[in-house]
């Protein structure tokens, strides 16, 4: 879809048309509105995901936990977590299972989700203070990369921390950084800018999650906490059972961004 067609589309409209089958990354989408990752864990482990979650607070911000087996979040009345979200992933015993457009079907009475801040959030901030977005000029998904940097385990749970890369003028890096800063709820400011390798990461053109985006020239890449980290926690611990969001195509709240503001 036109970039600036999806920028203008209300949180409402933009669920709806995911609810009826459409799908692709929600970077550009609903301008102003805070978007979430999503996990849901059956109950016995969410204690361990909600103390993975206190403890990574960089890659894994809660913004919201529902009540065992609800679908629905007061980030989003009216809402249906099931099948509001472009592109969904069900995970058994830390494999993929199935990359389904809703969860109808596999949701289970037993399923806490947890609401995690994105980064897609804060790219409006970015915007405005004239920091470009390559990947959404470029219509594709941000680019995401698993880490050697492990998360502070917690309970059954443990694995890497996932960073979103986002290539960054020179010229534009303080507003980057001064501006992601102020949003600590949807992961703040960068973990690393520069040389990918002080992550881990050989090749930035081969992403673990996401699509390559192309830099201009004098670009540098730039590393922030990402809310795909629980998915290789998930893959690293093998619970028996989860549900979470593909990555880049993200539920769409009606909060605000400036309430996760903190000046």
């Amino acid at each position: 879809m036109n970039p600036a067609t999806t920028a203008l589309r209300s949180p409402e409209e933009a669920r709806a048309l995911f609810r009826s089958g459409t799908s692709g990354p929600t970077a550009g989408w609903a301008a102003g509105h805070t978007q979430a990752n999503l996990i849901a864990v059956p109950a016995d482990w969410a204690y361990d995901m909600l103390l993975f979650c206190q403890r990574n607070p960089k890659p894994c911000p809660v913004l919201d936990v529902t009540d065992t087996g609800s679908w629905t979040t007061p980030l989003a009345p009216g809402a249906d977590l099931r099948t509001d979200l472009p592109c969904y992933r069900v995970w058994e015993d830390g494999e993929l299972a199935d990359e389904p457009t809703d969860v109808v079907g596999r949701w289970r009475d037993d399923l806490v989700s947890f609401l995690i801040g994105c980064s897609f959030t804060f790219e409006w901030a970015l915007t405005e203070s004239g920091v470009p977005m390559r990947h959404v000029e470029q219509g594709r998904n941000v680019s995401m990369y698993v880490t050697t940097r492990p998360c502070r385990p917690a309970g059954r749970l443990h694995g890497p921390m996932v960073v979103s890369m986002r290539h960054v003028p020179p010229e534009h890096l303080s507003a980057a950084i001064r501006e992601t800063s102020l949003l600590p709820a949807v992961h703040g400011g960068p973990v690393h800018c520069g040389e990918p390798d002080g992550l881990g990461i050989d090749d930035l053109a081969r992403p673990d999650f996401g699509d390559p985006v192309t830099a201009e020239p004098g670009d540098i890449p730039v590393f922030w906490a990402c809310g795909v980290t629980p998915q290789a926690a998930v893959m690293a611990s093998r619970p028996p059972f989860a549900i979470t969001h593909a990555p880049g195509q993200m539920f769409i709240t009606d909060a605000r961004d400036e309430q996760y503001r903190v000046a």
